[in-house]
């Protein structure tokens, strides 16, 4: 039987039955969704799943991008947003059908999507990776027209899109510090 609060607000989770549809998303989803979606099961993470797989998504930039040539990082962070976007909408889609919640919070592929948006062309110091973390987490979570909006898409389109135009958002305040010398 249903919770009360379940039946109130069906397309956003309990916190009765987070652990249910967890467990529903991998029931019910492919396994290939389901690793995908929670980015290797980082979306399991308490508190902020978002905030954890932001993290994580900057320090493995930071890791992969420190390695490769300055003239290949711009490319290889435009590939990677694209690559995790296109495999994080059916990933979603995956959950959110398999868990019967419209944005299940312990899907995280669109905040990794969204922060290597945020992250493209960002010179290699701590300063510009922190404010490109902190830019992106403030725009996911204030959602600025028309971020909110892009809610409104279906299934996995609208689960990643908000966080890329997030993304998006976070890019272009953080070229505009760059720009001005704000993180020197």
């Amino acid at each position: 039987m249903k919770e009360l609060s379940e039946i109130a607000r069906p397309e956003t989770e309990s916190s009765a039955g987070v652990s249910r549809a967890v467990a529903g998303a991998s029931r019910g989803t492919p396994p290939w969704a389901t690793l995908v979606g929670t980015f290797l099961g980082l979306g399991r993470m308490r508190p902020g799943p978002g905030t954890w797989a932001s993290a994580t998504t900057v320090l493995l930039w930071a890791a992969l991008a420190y390695y490769l040539a300055p003239s290949l990082r711009m490319p290889v962070a435009i590939g990677l947003a694209a690559l995790v976007t296109l495999i994080g909408i059916p990933a979603a889609t995956q959950i959110a059908r398999g868990s019967g919640i419209k944005d299940p919070q312990f899907v995280v592929i669109d905040e990794v999507a969204g922060q290597l948006v945020a992250l493209i062309a960002v010179p290699l110091a701590w300063k510009s990776f922190l404010a490109s973390f902190i830019l992106f987490r403030v725009f996911d979570i204030v959602k600025p027209p028309p971020v909110r909006q892009l809610e409104a898409i279906p299934e996995g389109a609208g689960i990643v899109l908000d966080d890329v135009a997030a993304g998006l958002y976070a890019l272009v305040v953080m070229h505009l510090f760059l720009r001005f010398g704000l993180l020197k």
